[in-house]
């Protein structure tokens, strides 16, 4: 593994390399990208692991080399959110078919406690500068945490394999669908596209994200309301705390670790797509916001900390688009910086907003788009003439 730390304190090393956890991981291919949690390397012919890792949550990522014929590529990125005890051992052994790290058996995994010291020098030292980092980002997620929302079969991947939804192989189902009875080629690329069946992420691939409310107002809202919803959705984000985090709402924090992690570190695009729709609804709530200083202390932390992991123009392009991270931050701002505020909130956050300022040159003064005339659909069936 190259490029890993090792100017640590001989003691010190010593004192970790029997307390810290051990992660084992055979048949690697050489070339192939490795990563725990911030940290990534490229696998050497010695590698066989990481060894005092410290107990708690980690997130080990892979990128495997493929040869081609005389061309070689790393593929897609795989991760696995892992939580580790005091000494632990973790045995994984690369499936060359699947392209995946398959856990070993406990009892695999303790064998290897009396050959660690012979395993030693093809285990790389886990990278210690480097894990107020991580701590920063995975605080809130726990074990519990993982068996809730990592994917069944345990992998989380960038690219998760998809299957039609029906085989279409026989005339009746192709008829269904408005497709040809045999291939005759296509005129166009609208033809084409709307030849291809309808896909699904394979099942238990699935990152077990909560579902986002799909409405934002309640069951026979009055205009009025609706109005109020759209604008203030501490209602929407109350129905998602009621369904997913019943009388735990500080537990969405670790939802919000948990997407970026995948996101940023999984190279998950559907990572971002939660971690947005959770910040849209956190950062537009302002009744449930007054009401919870303490939850929305934690996310100006970890939406420091996030931010801190990003280049200053990672934004650009997104927000030139539809300009969702300055204005919604803009609305938290609006109401965390007033005088209705909790005190030491509304302090943090003005260094927050002050900090994003100089660190990002985002303007913040700019009246949002939010105040301008809003355009409400009401539910079918009404008379807005009435």
């Amino acid at each position: 593994m190259e490029g890993a730390s090792v100017d640590m304190d001989p003691e010190l090393a010593r004192q970790l390399f029997f307390e810290g956890a051990t992660l084992v991981f055979l048949g690697v291919p050489e070339g192939s990208e490795f990563g725990i949690d911030c940290n990534s390397w490229q696998v050497g012919p010695r590698f066989r692991g990481v060894k005092m890792v410290p107990p708690g949550v980690h997130f080990v990522h892979y990128s495997v080399k493929r040869k081609d014929g005389a061309a070689s590529e790393t593929g897609p990125r795989t991760g696995i959110f892992l939580h580790l005890e005091q000494k632990e051992i973790r045995l994984l052994h690369w499936n060359p078919q699947d392209e995946l790290m398959v856990p070993a058996p406990e009892e695999e995994a303790e064998k290897l406690r009396e050959q660690l010291t012979s395993l030693d020098p093809f285990l790389g030292p886990y990278p210690y500068e480097s894990l107020r980092c991580w701590v920063s980002l995975s605080s809130h997620i726990n074990k519990e945490v993982i068996g809730r929302l990592q994917p069944v079969c345990g992998n989380i991947y960038a690219f998760p394999e998809v299957l039609p939804t029906e085989n279409m192989t026989h005339t009746e189902d192709r008829a269904k669908h408005n497709l040809p009875k045999y291939d005759s080629g296509c005129q166009s690329y609208k033809e084409g596209m709307s030849r291809l069946p309808l896909m699904k992420q394979k099942a238990g691939t699935e990152i077990r994200f909560s579902q986002l409310p799909a409405k934002l107002y309640p069951e026979n809202a009055t205009p009025a309301e609706v109005t109020k919803h759209s604008m203030d959705l501490s209602y929407a984000l109350g129905c998602l705390l009621e369904t997913n985090y019943p009388g735990q709402p500080l537990e969405v924090l670790a939802e919000l670790q948990f997407s970026f992690v995948c996101f940023l570190l999984g190279n998950v695009y559907e990572g971002f797509e939660q971690w947005k729709g959770l910040l849209n609804l956190l950062c537009r709530s302002e009744t449930f916001a007054l009401q919870q200083p303490d939850l929305y202390s934690e996310v100006i932390s970890i939406l420091y900390h996030q931010l801190a992991q990003v280049p200053t123009d990672f934004f650009i392009d997104i927000v030139s688009q539809d300009n969702f991270l300055t204005s919604t931050l803009q609305v938290l701002f609006s109401f965390l910086c007033s005088p209705s505020a909790d005190k030491s909130v509304r302090k943090k956050a003005m260094r927050f907003r002050a900090h994003l300022t100089k660190k990002f040159q985002w303007d913040f003064e700019e009246e949002p788009l939010d105040c301008a005339p809003i355009v409400v659909q009401l539910p079918e069936g009404w008379d807005n003439t009435a």
